[in-house]
């Protein structure tokens, strides 16, 4: 099984080609690391968080970057069970963040301060799945 934490090149080269003034949806599924697996020499190297508590990390330095460029948290739920897709493929937790558009994501990223936050988000996961979507409109249909 291979495993994802950044996007590959390709995959952000269409995400940069899709349409950056309208409001966009991220799918986030997250599965942590038993251990967090942090660079040598880093401030939280060896000092034994789990993969969530990493995660955790990650949100509060990352978070008043994302609340600045408009972000917003629309939907957060915890993994149950797979009903449609792989027996082996469990996530921990997911959530969908609401930006106001592609180029607020774009700059919550290139911020010096998220790039210092990220690591915690990387020493997090073993897994991960980030996916674009187009807000749609709410309703009681399919």
């Amino acid at each position: 099984m291979t495993n994802y934490i950044d996007p590959s090149r390709a995959n952000f080269d269409a995400f940069k080609a899709l349409p950056r003034d309208e409001p966009i949806h991220m799918l986030n599924l997250l599965l942590y690391r038993n251990e967090a697996e942090y660079p040598e020499g880093h401030e939280h190297h060896g000092n034994g968080w789990s993969g969530r508590r990493a995660y955790e990390e990650y949100g509060k330095t990352s978070g008043p970057i994302f609340r600045r460029v408009g972000g917003s948290i629309v939907w957060r739920g915890a993994f149950q069970c797979m009903v449609t897709g792989p027996d082996d493929r469990r996530w921990h937790d997911g959530f969908v963040a609401q930006y106001p558009n592609s180029g607020a994501f774009f700059e919550m990223i290139k911020d010096p301060e998220y790039q210092k936050a990220v690591i915690n988000r990387t020493a997090a996961l073993v897994d991960s799945r980030l996916v674009r979507f187009a807000p749609g409109e709410e309703g009681e249909g399919f």
